[in-house]
């Protein structure tokens, strides 16, 4: 690209970074205009797809996230990907998806997310069961809160609901709300990657140990973005 259009792409694309939360629609026609301009670049197209989706534009979510990691050979979208097999009502392919990675390779955060999202397309199947055990992930750590803790603990707290376990539902809904107000409370305070939390009781056999092995990768998980 010419210095012009790529001050204009950089433009762009921060235009909707900024926007994103508060007007995804008119982030998502920043990240257009960048894809017209710089169609062939990773970023634009990963950009692309992220606003697709929070408009809820699945299918061409979906089709960017496919020409993102075709580009960039990275699976750190996955879990968006699973999200957007979701969102056009595909969750068995969702599964299958989730299942073709190996988990143990991608980063500890698009872990957790990929976790959410498949523990979503099993709900989407009325598999609650298996929606919960998708949850159970060396992750999930009541006492400590990391930056994937808030939306972990909440999917657990909705399959919960779904499963009628209610006062178990309500303790982990609110470990989220403690998490989040620590990691909001720690923000801007140095590096600090682990924060502990307020403990709260819980029966022992709903709080998982901290060292319990993850899911086999086969068993599959929701979208991360809504339910």
């Amino acid at each position: 690209m010419s210095k012009e259009n790529a001050d204009e792409v950089a433009r762009h694309l921060a235009m909707a970074a900024a926007l994103i939360e508060d007007d995804p629609e008119l982030a998502h026609q920043h990240a257009i205009s960048a894809s017209r301009r710089a169609g062939r670049i990773a970023v634009v197209r990963e950009t692309l797809a992220i606003t697709a989706y929070a408009i809820g534009d699945f299918a061409l979510a979906l089709r960017e996230l496919r020409t993102y990691r075709r580009i960039s050979g990275k699976d750190d979208q996955i879990a968006l990907m699973v999200d957007s097999e979701r969102g056009v009502g595909r969750p068995e392919r969702a599964l299958e998806l989730g299942r073709s990675v190996e988990r143990a390779d991608l980063p500890v955060e698009v872990r957790v997310e990929l976790a959410i999202a498949m523990s979503g397309a099993r709900l989407d199947l009325g598999q609650t069961e298996r929606a919960l055990q998708e949850l159970d992930i060396p992750e999930l750590d009541p006492d400590r809160a990391f930056e994937w803790s808030p939306a972990l603990f909440s999917a657990r707290a909705t399959v919960l609901e779904e499963l009628g376990r209610d006062g178990e539902a309500a303790q982990w809904a609110r470990r989220a709300e403690i998490a989040a107000e620590a990691l909001d409370a720690a923000a801007g305070v140095g590096e600090l990657e682990v924060i502990e939390v307020e403990e709260i009781d819980a029966a022992p056999s709903e709080v998982p140990p901290a060292e319990r092995d993850a899911v086999e990768a086969g068993d599959g998980i929701p979208p991360t973005g809504g339910e």
